[in-house]
């Protein structure tokens, strides 16, 4: 069998990963267009999948979407000039700036987590409850395996975790 037609017939997590996010992207900004947000684009998830309603710092959006913060940077300016987010002063730390949703990125915000619930649902229904919620559960665990794996061979000899070496 050719590699080509192994990787439709019996895919690697990181094909099925592909595909479900590529889907799921598709599918979410497709609806987020016809429901007044046409300018978004997937690589604007990294910022508004994470931002929270008060405002976040940049840092932590990188971090948590695992994007660069160059990246990050970018992407904010670009939410900024289309009116979803603002850059405000941290109260907790005048020197660092809060990006904090507009009421169009708080609009985005509320009509996205919509769209994802009823994504869910669907596939909970078609495939039944428990067993979504174990494929859930088993999916959110190789996520977390897989992302502490990385961070270990990253890590500095000396700071590895136990179960990482």
């Amino acid at each position: 069998m050719r590699r080509s037609e192994r990787k439709v017939t019996d895919p690697d997590i990181g094909i099925m990963s592909a595909r479900l996010l590529f889907s799921v992207q598709k599918e979410l900004f497709e609806k987020l267009a016809e429901q007044g947000h046409p300018e978004l684009r997937p690589q604007h998830g990294a910022v508004l999948g994470y931002i929270d309603e008060e405002g976040s710092r940049a840092t932590d959006l990188s971090r948590l979407s695992g994007t660069h913060k160059q990246v990050i940077g970018n992407l904010i300016d670009e939410l900024e000039a289309l009116d979803y987010v603002e850059r405000r002063p941290d109260p907790s730390d005048r020197r660092a700036k809060l990006i904090v949703p507009t009421p169009l990125g708080r609009d985005q915000m509320r009509k996205s987590d919509a769209i994802m619930a009823a994504i869910e649902q669907r596939h909970a229904e078609e495939i039944g409850e428990r067993e979504y919620a174990r494929f859930k559960a088993a999916f959110r665990r190789i996520t977390t395996l897989q992302t502490a794996h990385l961070d270990d061979a990253a890590a500095p000899r000396g700071r590895r975790s136990a179960a990482g070496g």
